[in-house]
């Protein structure tokens, strides 16, 4: 295990002088800045993401490796201004770990994953003084990820419902306002607040049933685009354009896909 922690510092070691030289000698990297770099690390998260739900490994280390890279590029950034290092990136987080888990490093006994959790937020609300529980949550977050984000914080404080029941009880009220305000021809405005109601109160049930809703649309959305690209295949195949294949034609396909996938 020593060997293995001093490969590992070897290592990580290695790729702060590879940064320090692509710095001091590339021009792409010389020109570079936090502002810069955000898009492009937004990208390869999302590149990650897509590693995970596919399960490729491989991928999962590339993906990793490209990160790893941003965040000591950010580092090696902000230590030219006298902002702060690498070192001092590790030993915040460091830090941050220990304190926020009392149960390993203190006396706390916690019985569960949930209770680890919600002391976490506790522990963070305490640090940040009199800020929003709900402030923790960045505004740039795609609004699926956003709302089980805001969801998690305020159970962690003890807004929540008690029982999954109450929650599939509440999708269905926010289903029926949709469908009276569609069936009414409310406003756009209205049909647009019941949606978004509807959706909140899905998302809320899916953190009960312990199921990720931002990783559920996804696989159902790479789902979508399988089943559809083989449609596109089967027209290519039989040389005809898709427009021109009639809705029966198309599910046939379809649901074809489907067998294949079982």
């Amino acid at each position: 295990m020593h060997d293995q922690m001093e490969d590992t510092v070897e290592a990580f070691r290695k790729l702060l002088e590879v940064m320090d030289e692509l710095r001091a000698k590339c021009p792409w990297d010389k020109k570079q800045t936090l502002e810069s770099l955000r898009y492009l690390t937004i990208e390869e998260t999302y590149e990650l993401s897509d590693a995970i739900l596919e399960k490729n490994l491989e991928s999962v280390k590339k993906e990793l490796g490209d990160l790893m890279l941003h965040l000591v590029f950010y580092a090696k950034i902000a230590s030219e201004s006298d902002s702060f290092t690498i070192q001092d990136v590790l030993e915040t987080i460091t830090k941050k770990l220990i304190h926020r888990h009392p149960h390993i490093f203190g006396d706390v006994k916690v019985k569960d994953a949930r209770e680890v959790r919600d002391n976490w937020e506790k522990i963070k609300l305490k640090e940040k003084g009199n800020e929003s529980v709900l402030s923790g949550v960045p505004g740039s977050l795609p609004a699926v990820v956003k709302a089980n984000r805001i969801q998690e914080k305020a159970s962690g404080v003890g807004f929540d419902w008690d029982h999954p029941d109450q929650v599939w009880d509440k999708v269905q009220e926010e289903l029926a306002e949709l469908k009276e305000a569609v069936h009414t021809n409310q406003t756009h405005e209205k049909k647009e607040h019941e949606l978004g109601d509807l959706l909140f109160a899905i998302i809320n049930y899916a953190r009960f049933i312990d199921v990720n809703p931002e990783d559920a649309l996804e696989r159902t959305n790479k789902k979508f685009v399988r089943r559809f690209q083989f449609i596109e295949e089967k027209a290519k195949k039989a040389h005809r354009p898709l427009q021109e294949m009639t809705l029966e034609e198309m599910d046939t396909f379809w649901k074809e896909a489907k067998k294949l996938e079982r």
